[in-house]
């Protein structure tokens, strides 16, 4: 389907990246890439765009690493005008056409939402999480705002996407 409107979404989706810019003269994207490595994001033939009225469905047509990202062709984009009403827009995929994640690894999607708990004292949910290069850090909001490093081990003692739930070594006064 090209360019066609993905009518309502049932499916959960995962935003791998966001339209950038627009690269040459033949409609061609740039995009930054939330996946490791960048062109990960090009292994997924179907890209779900998010315009004002909805998600819309694009095919893949071509892409490659670019600098620090993607440029990428999309089937029905053929001029800068087209590719410039795209800029800004996220781009996601049904979060079953993702990879299991191996033991003891989440994708940042699944951890979202969920409840963070240091013993019996909830703290709020996690709002989303902050890639700082040495580790990553969930942002957790409850009564107040918390940076929380996602620390294995350390700082994060147990992940349960079943119970909605991540339990903390972290002090709730902090």
């Amino acid at each position: 389907m090209t360019g066609t409107d993905a009518g309502p979404v049932a499916e959960r989706l995962v935003v791998l990246g966001r339209i950038s810019g627009i690269f040459g003269v033949c409609g061609w994207l740039r995009v930054y890439s939330h996946t490791q490595p960048r062109d990960n994001i090009l292994q997924y033939p179907r890209w779900l765009v998010r315009q004002r009225d909805g998600w819309q469905e694009f095919v893949l047509l071509d892409g490659r690493a670019q600098g620090k990202g993607v440029v990428a062709c999309l089937d029905g984009i053929t001029s800068r005008d087209e590719a410039r009403l795209l800029m800004g827009a996220d781009v996601a995929v049904p979060r079953e056409e993702l990879p299991a994640p191996g033991e003891g690894e989440y994708y940042w999607a699944d951890l979202e939402g969920l409840r963070v708990y240091s013993g019996d004292v909830c703290l709020g949910r996690v709002s989303h999480l902050v890639e700082t290069g040495a580790n990553d850090v969930m942002v957790v909001r409850g009564e107040r705002e918390r940076l929380i490093p996602f620390v294995p081990g350390s700082y994060v003692i147990r992940v349960d996407l079943d119970a909605d739930r991540i339990e903390v070594d972290w002090d709730p006064d902090f």
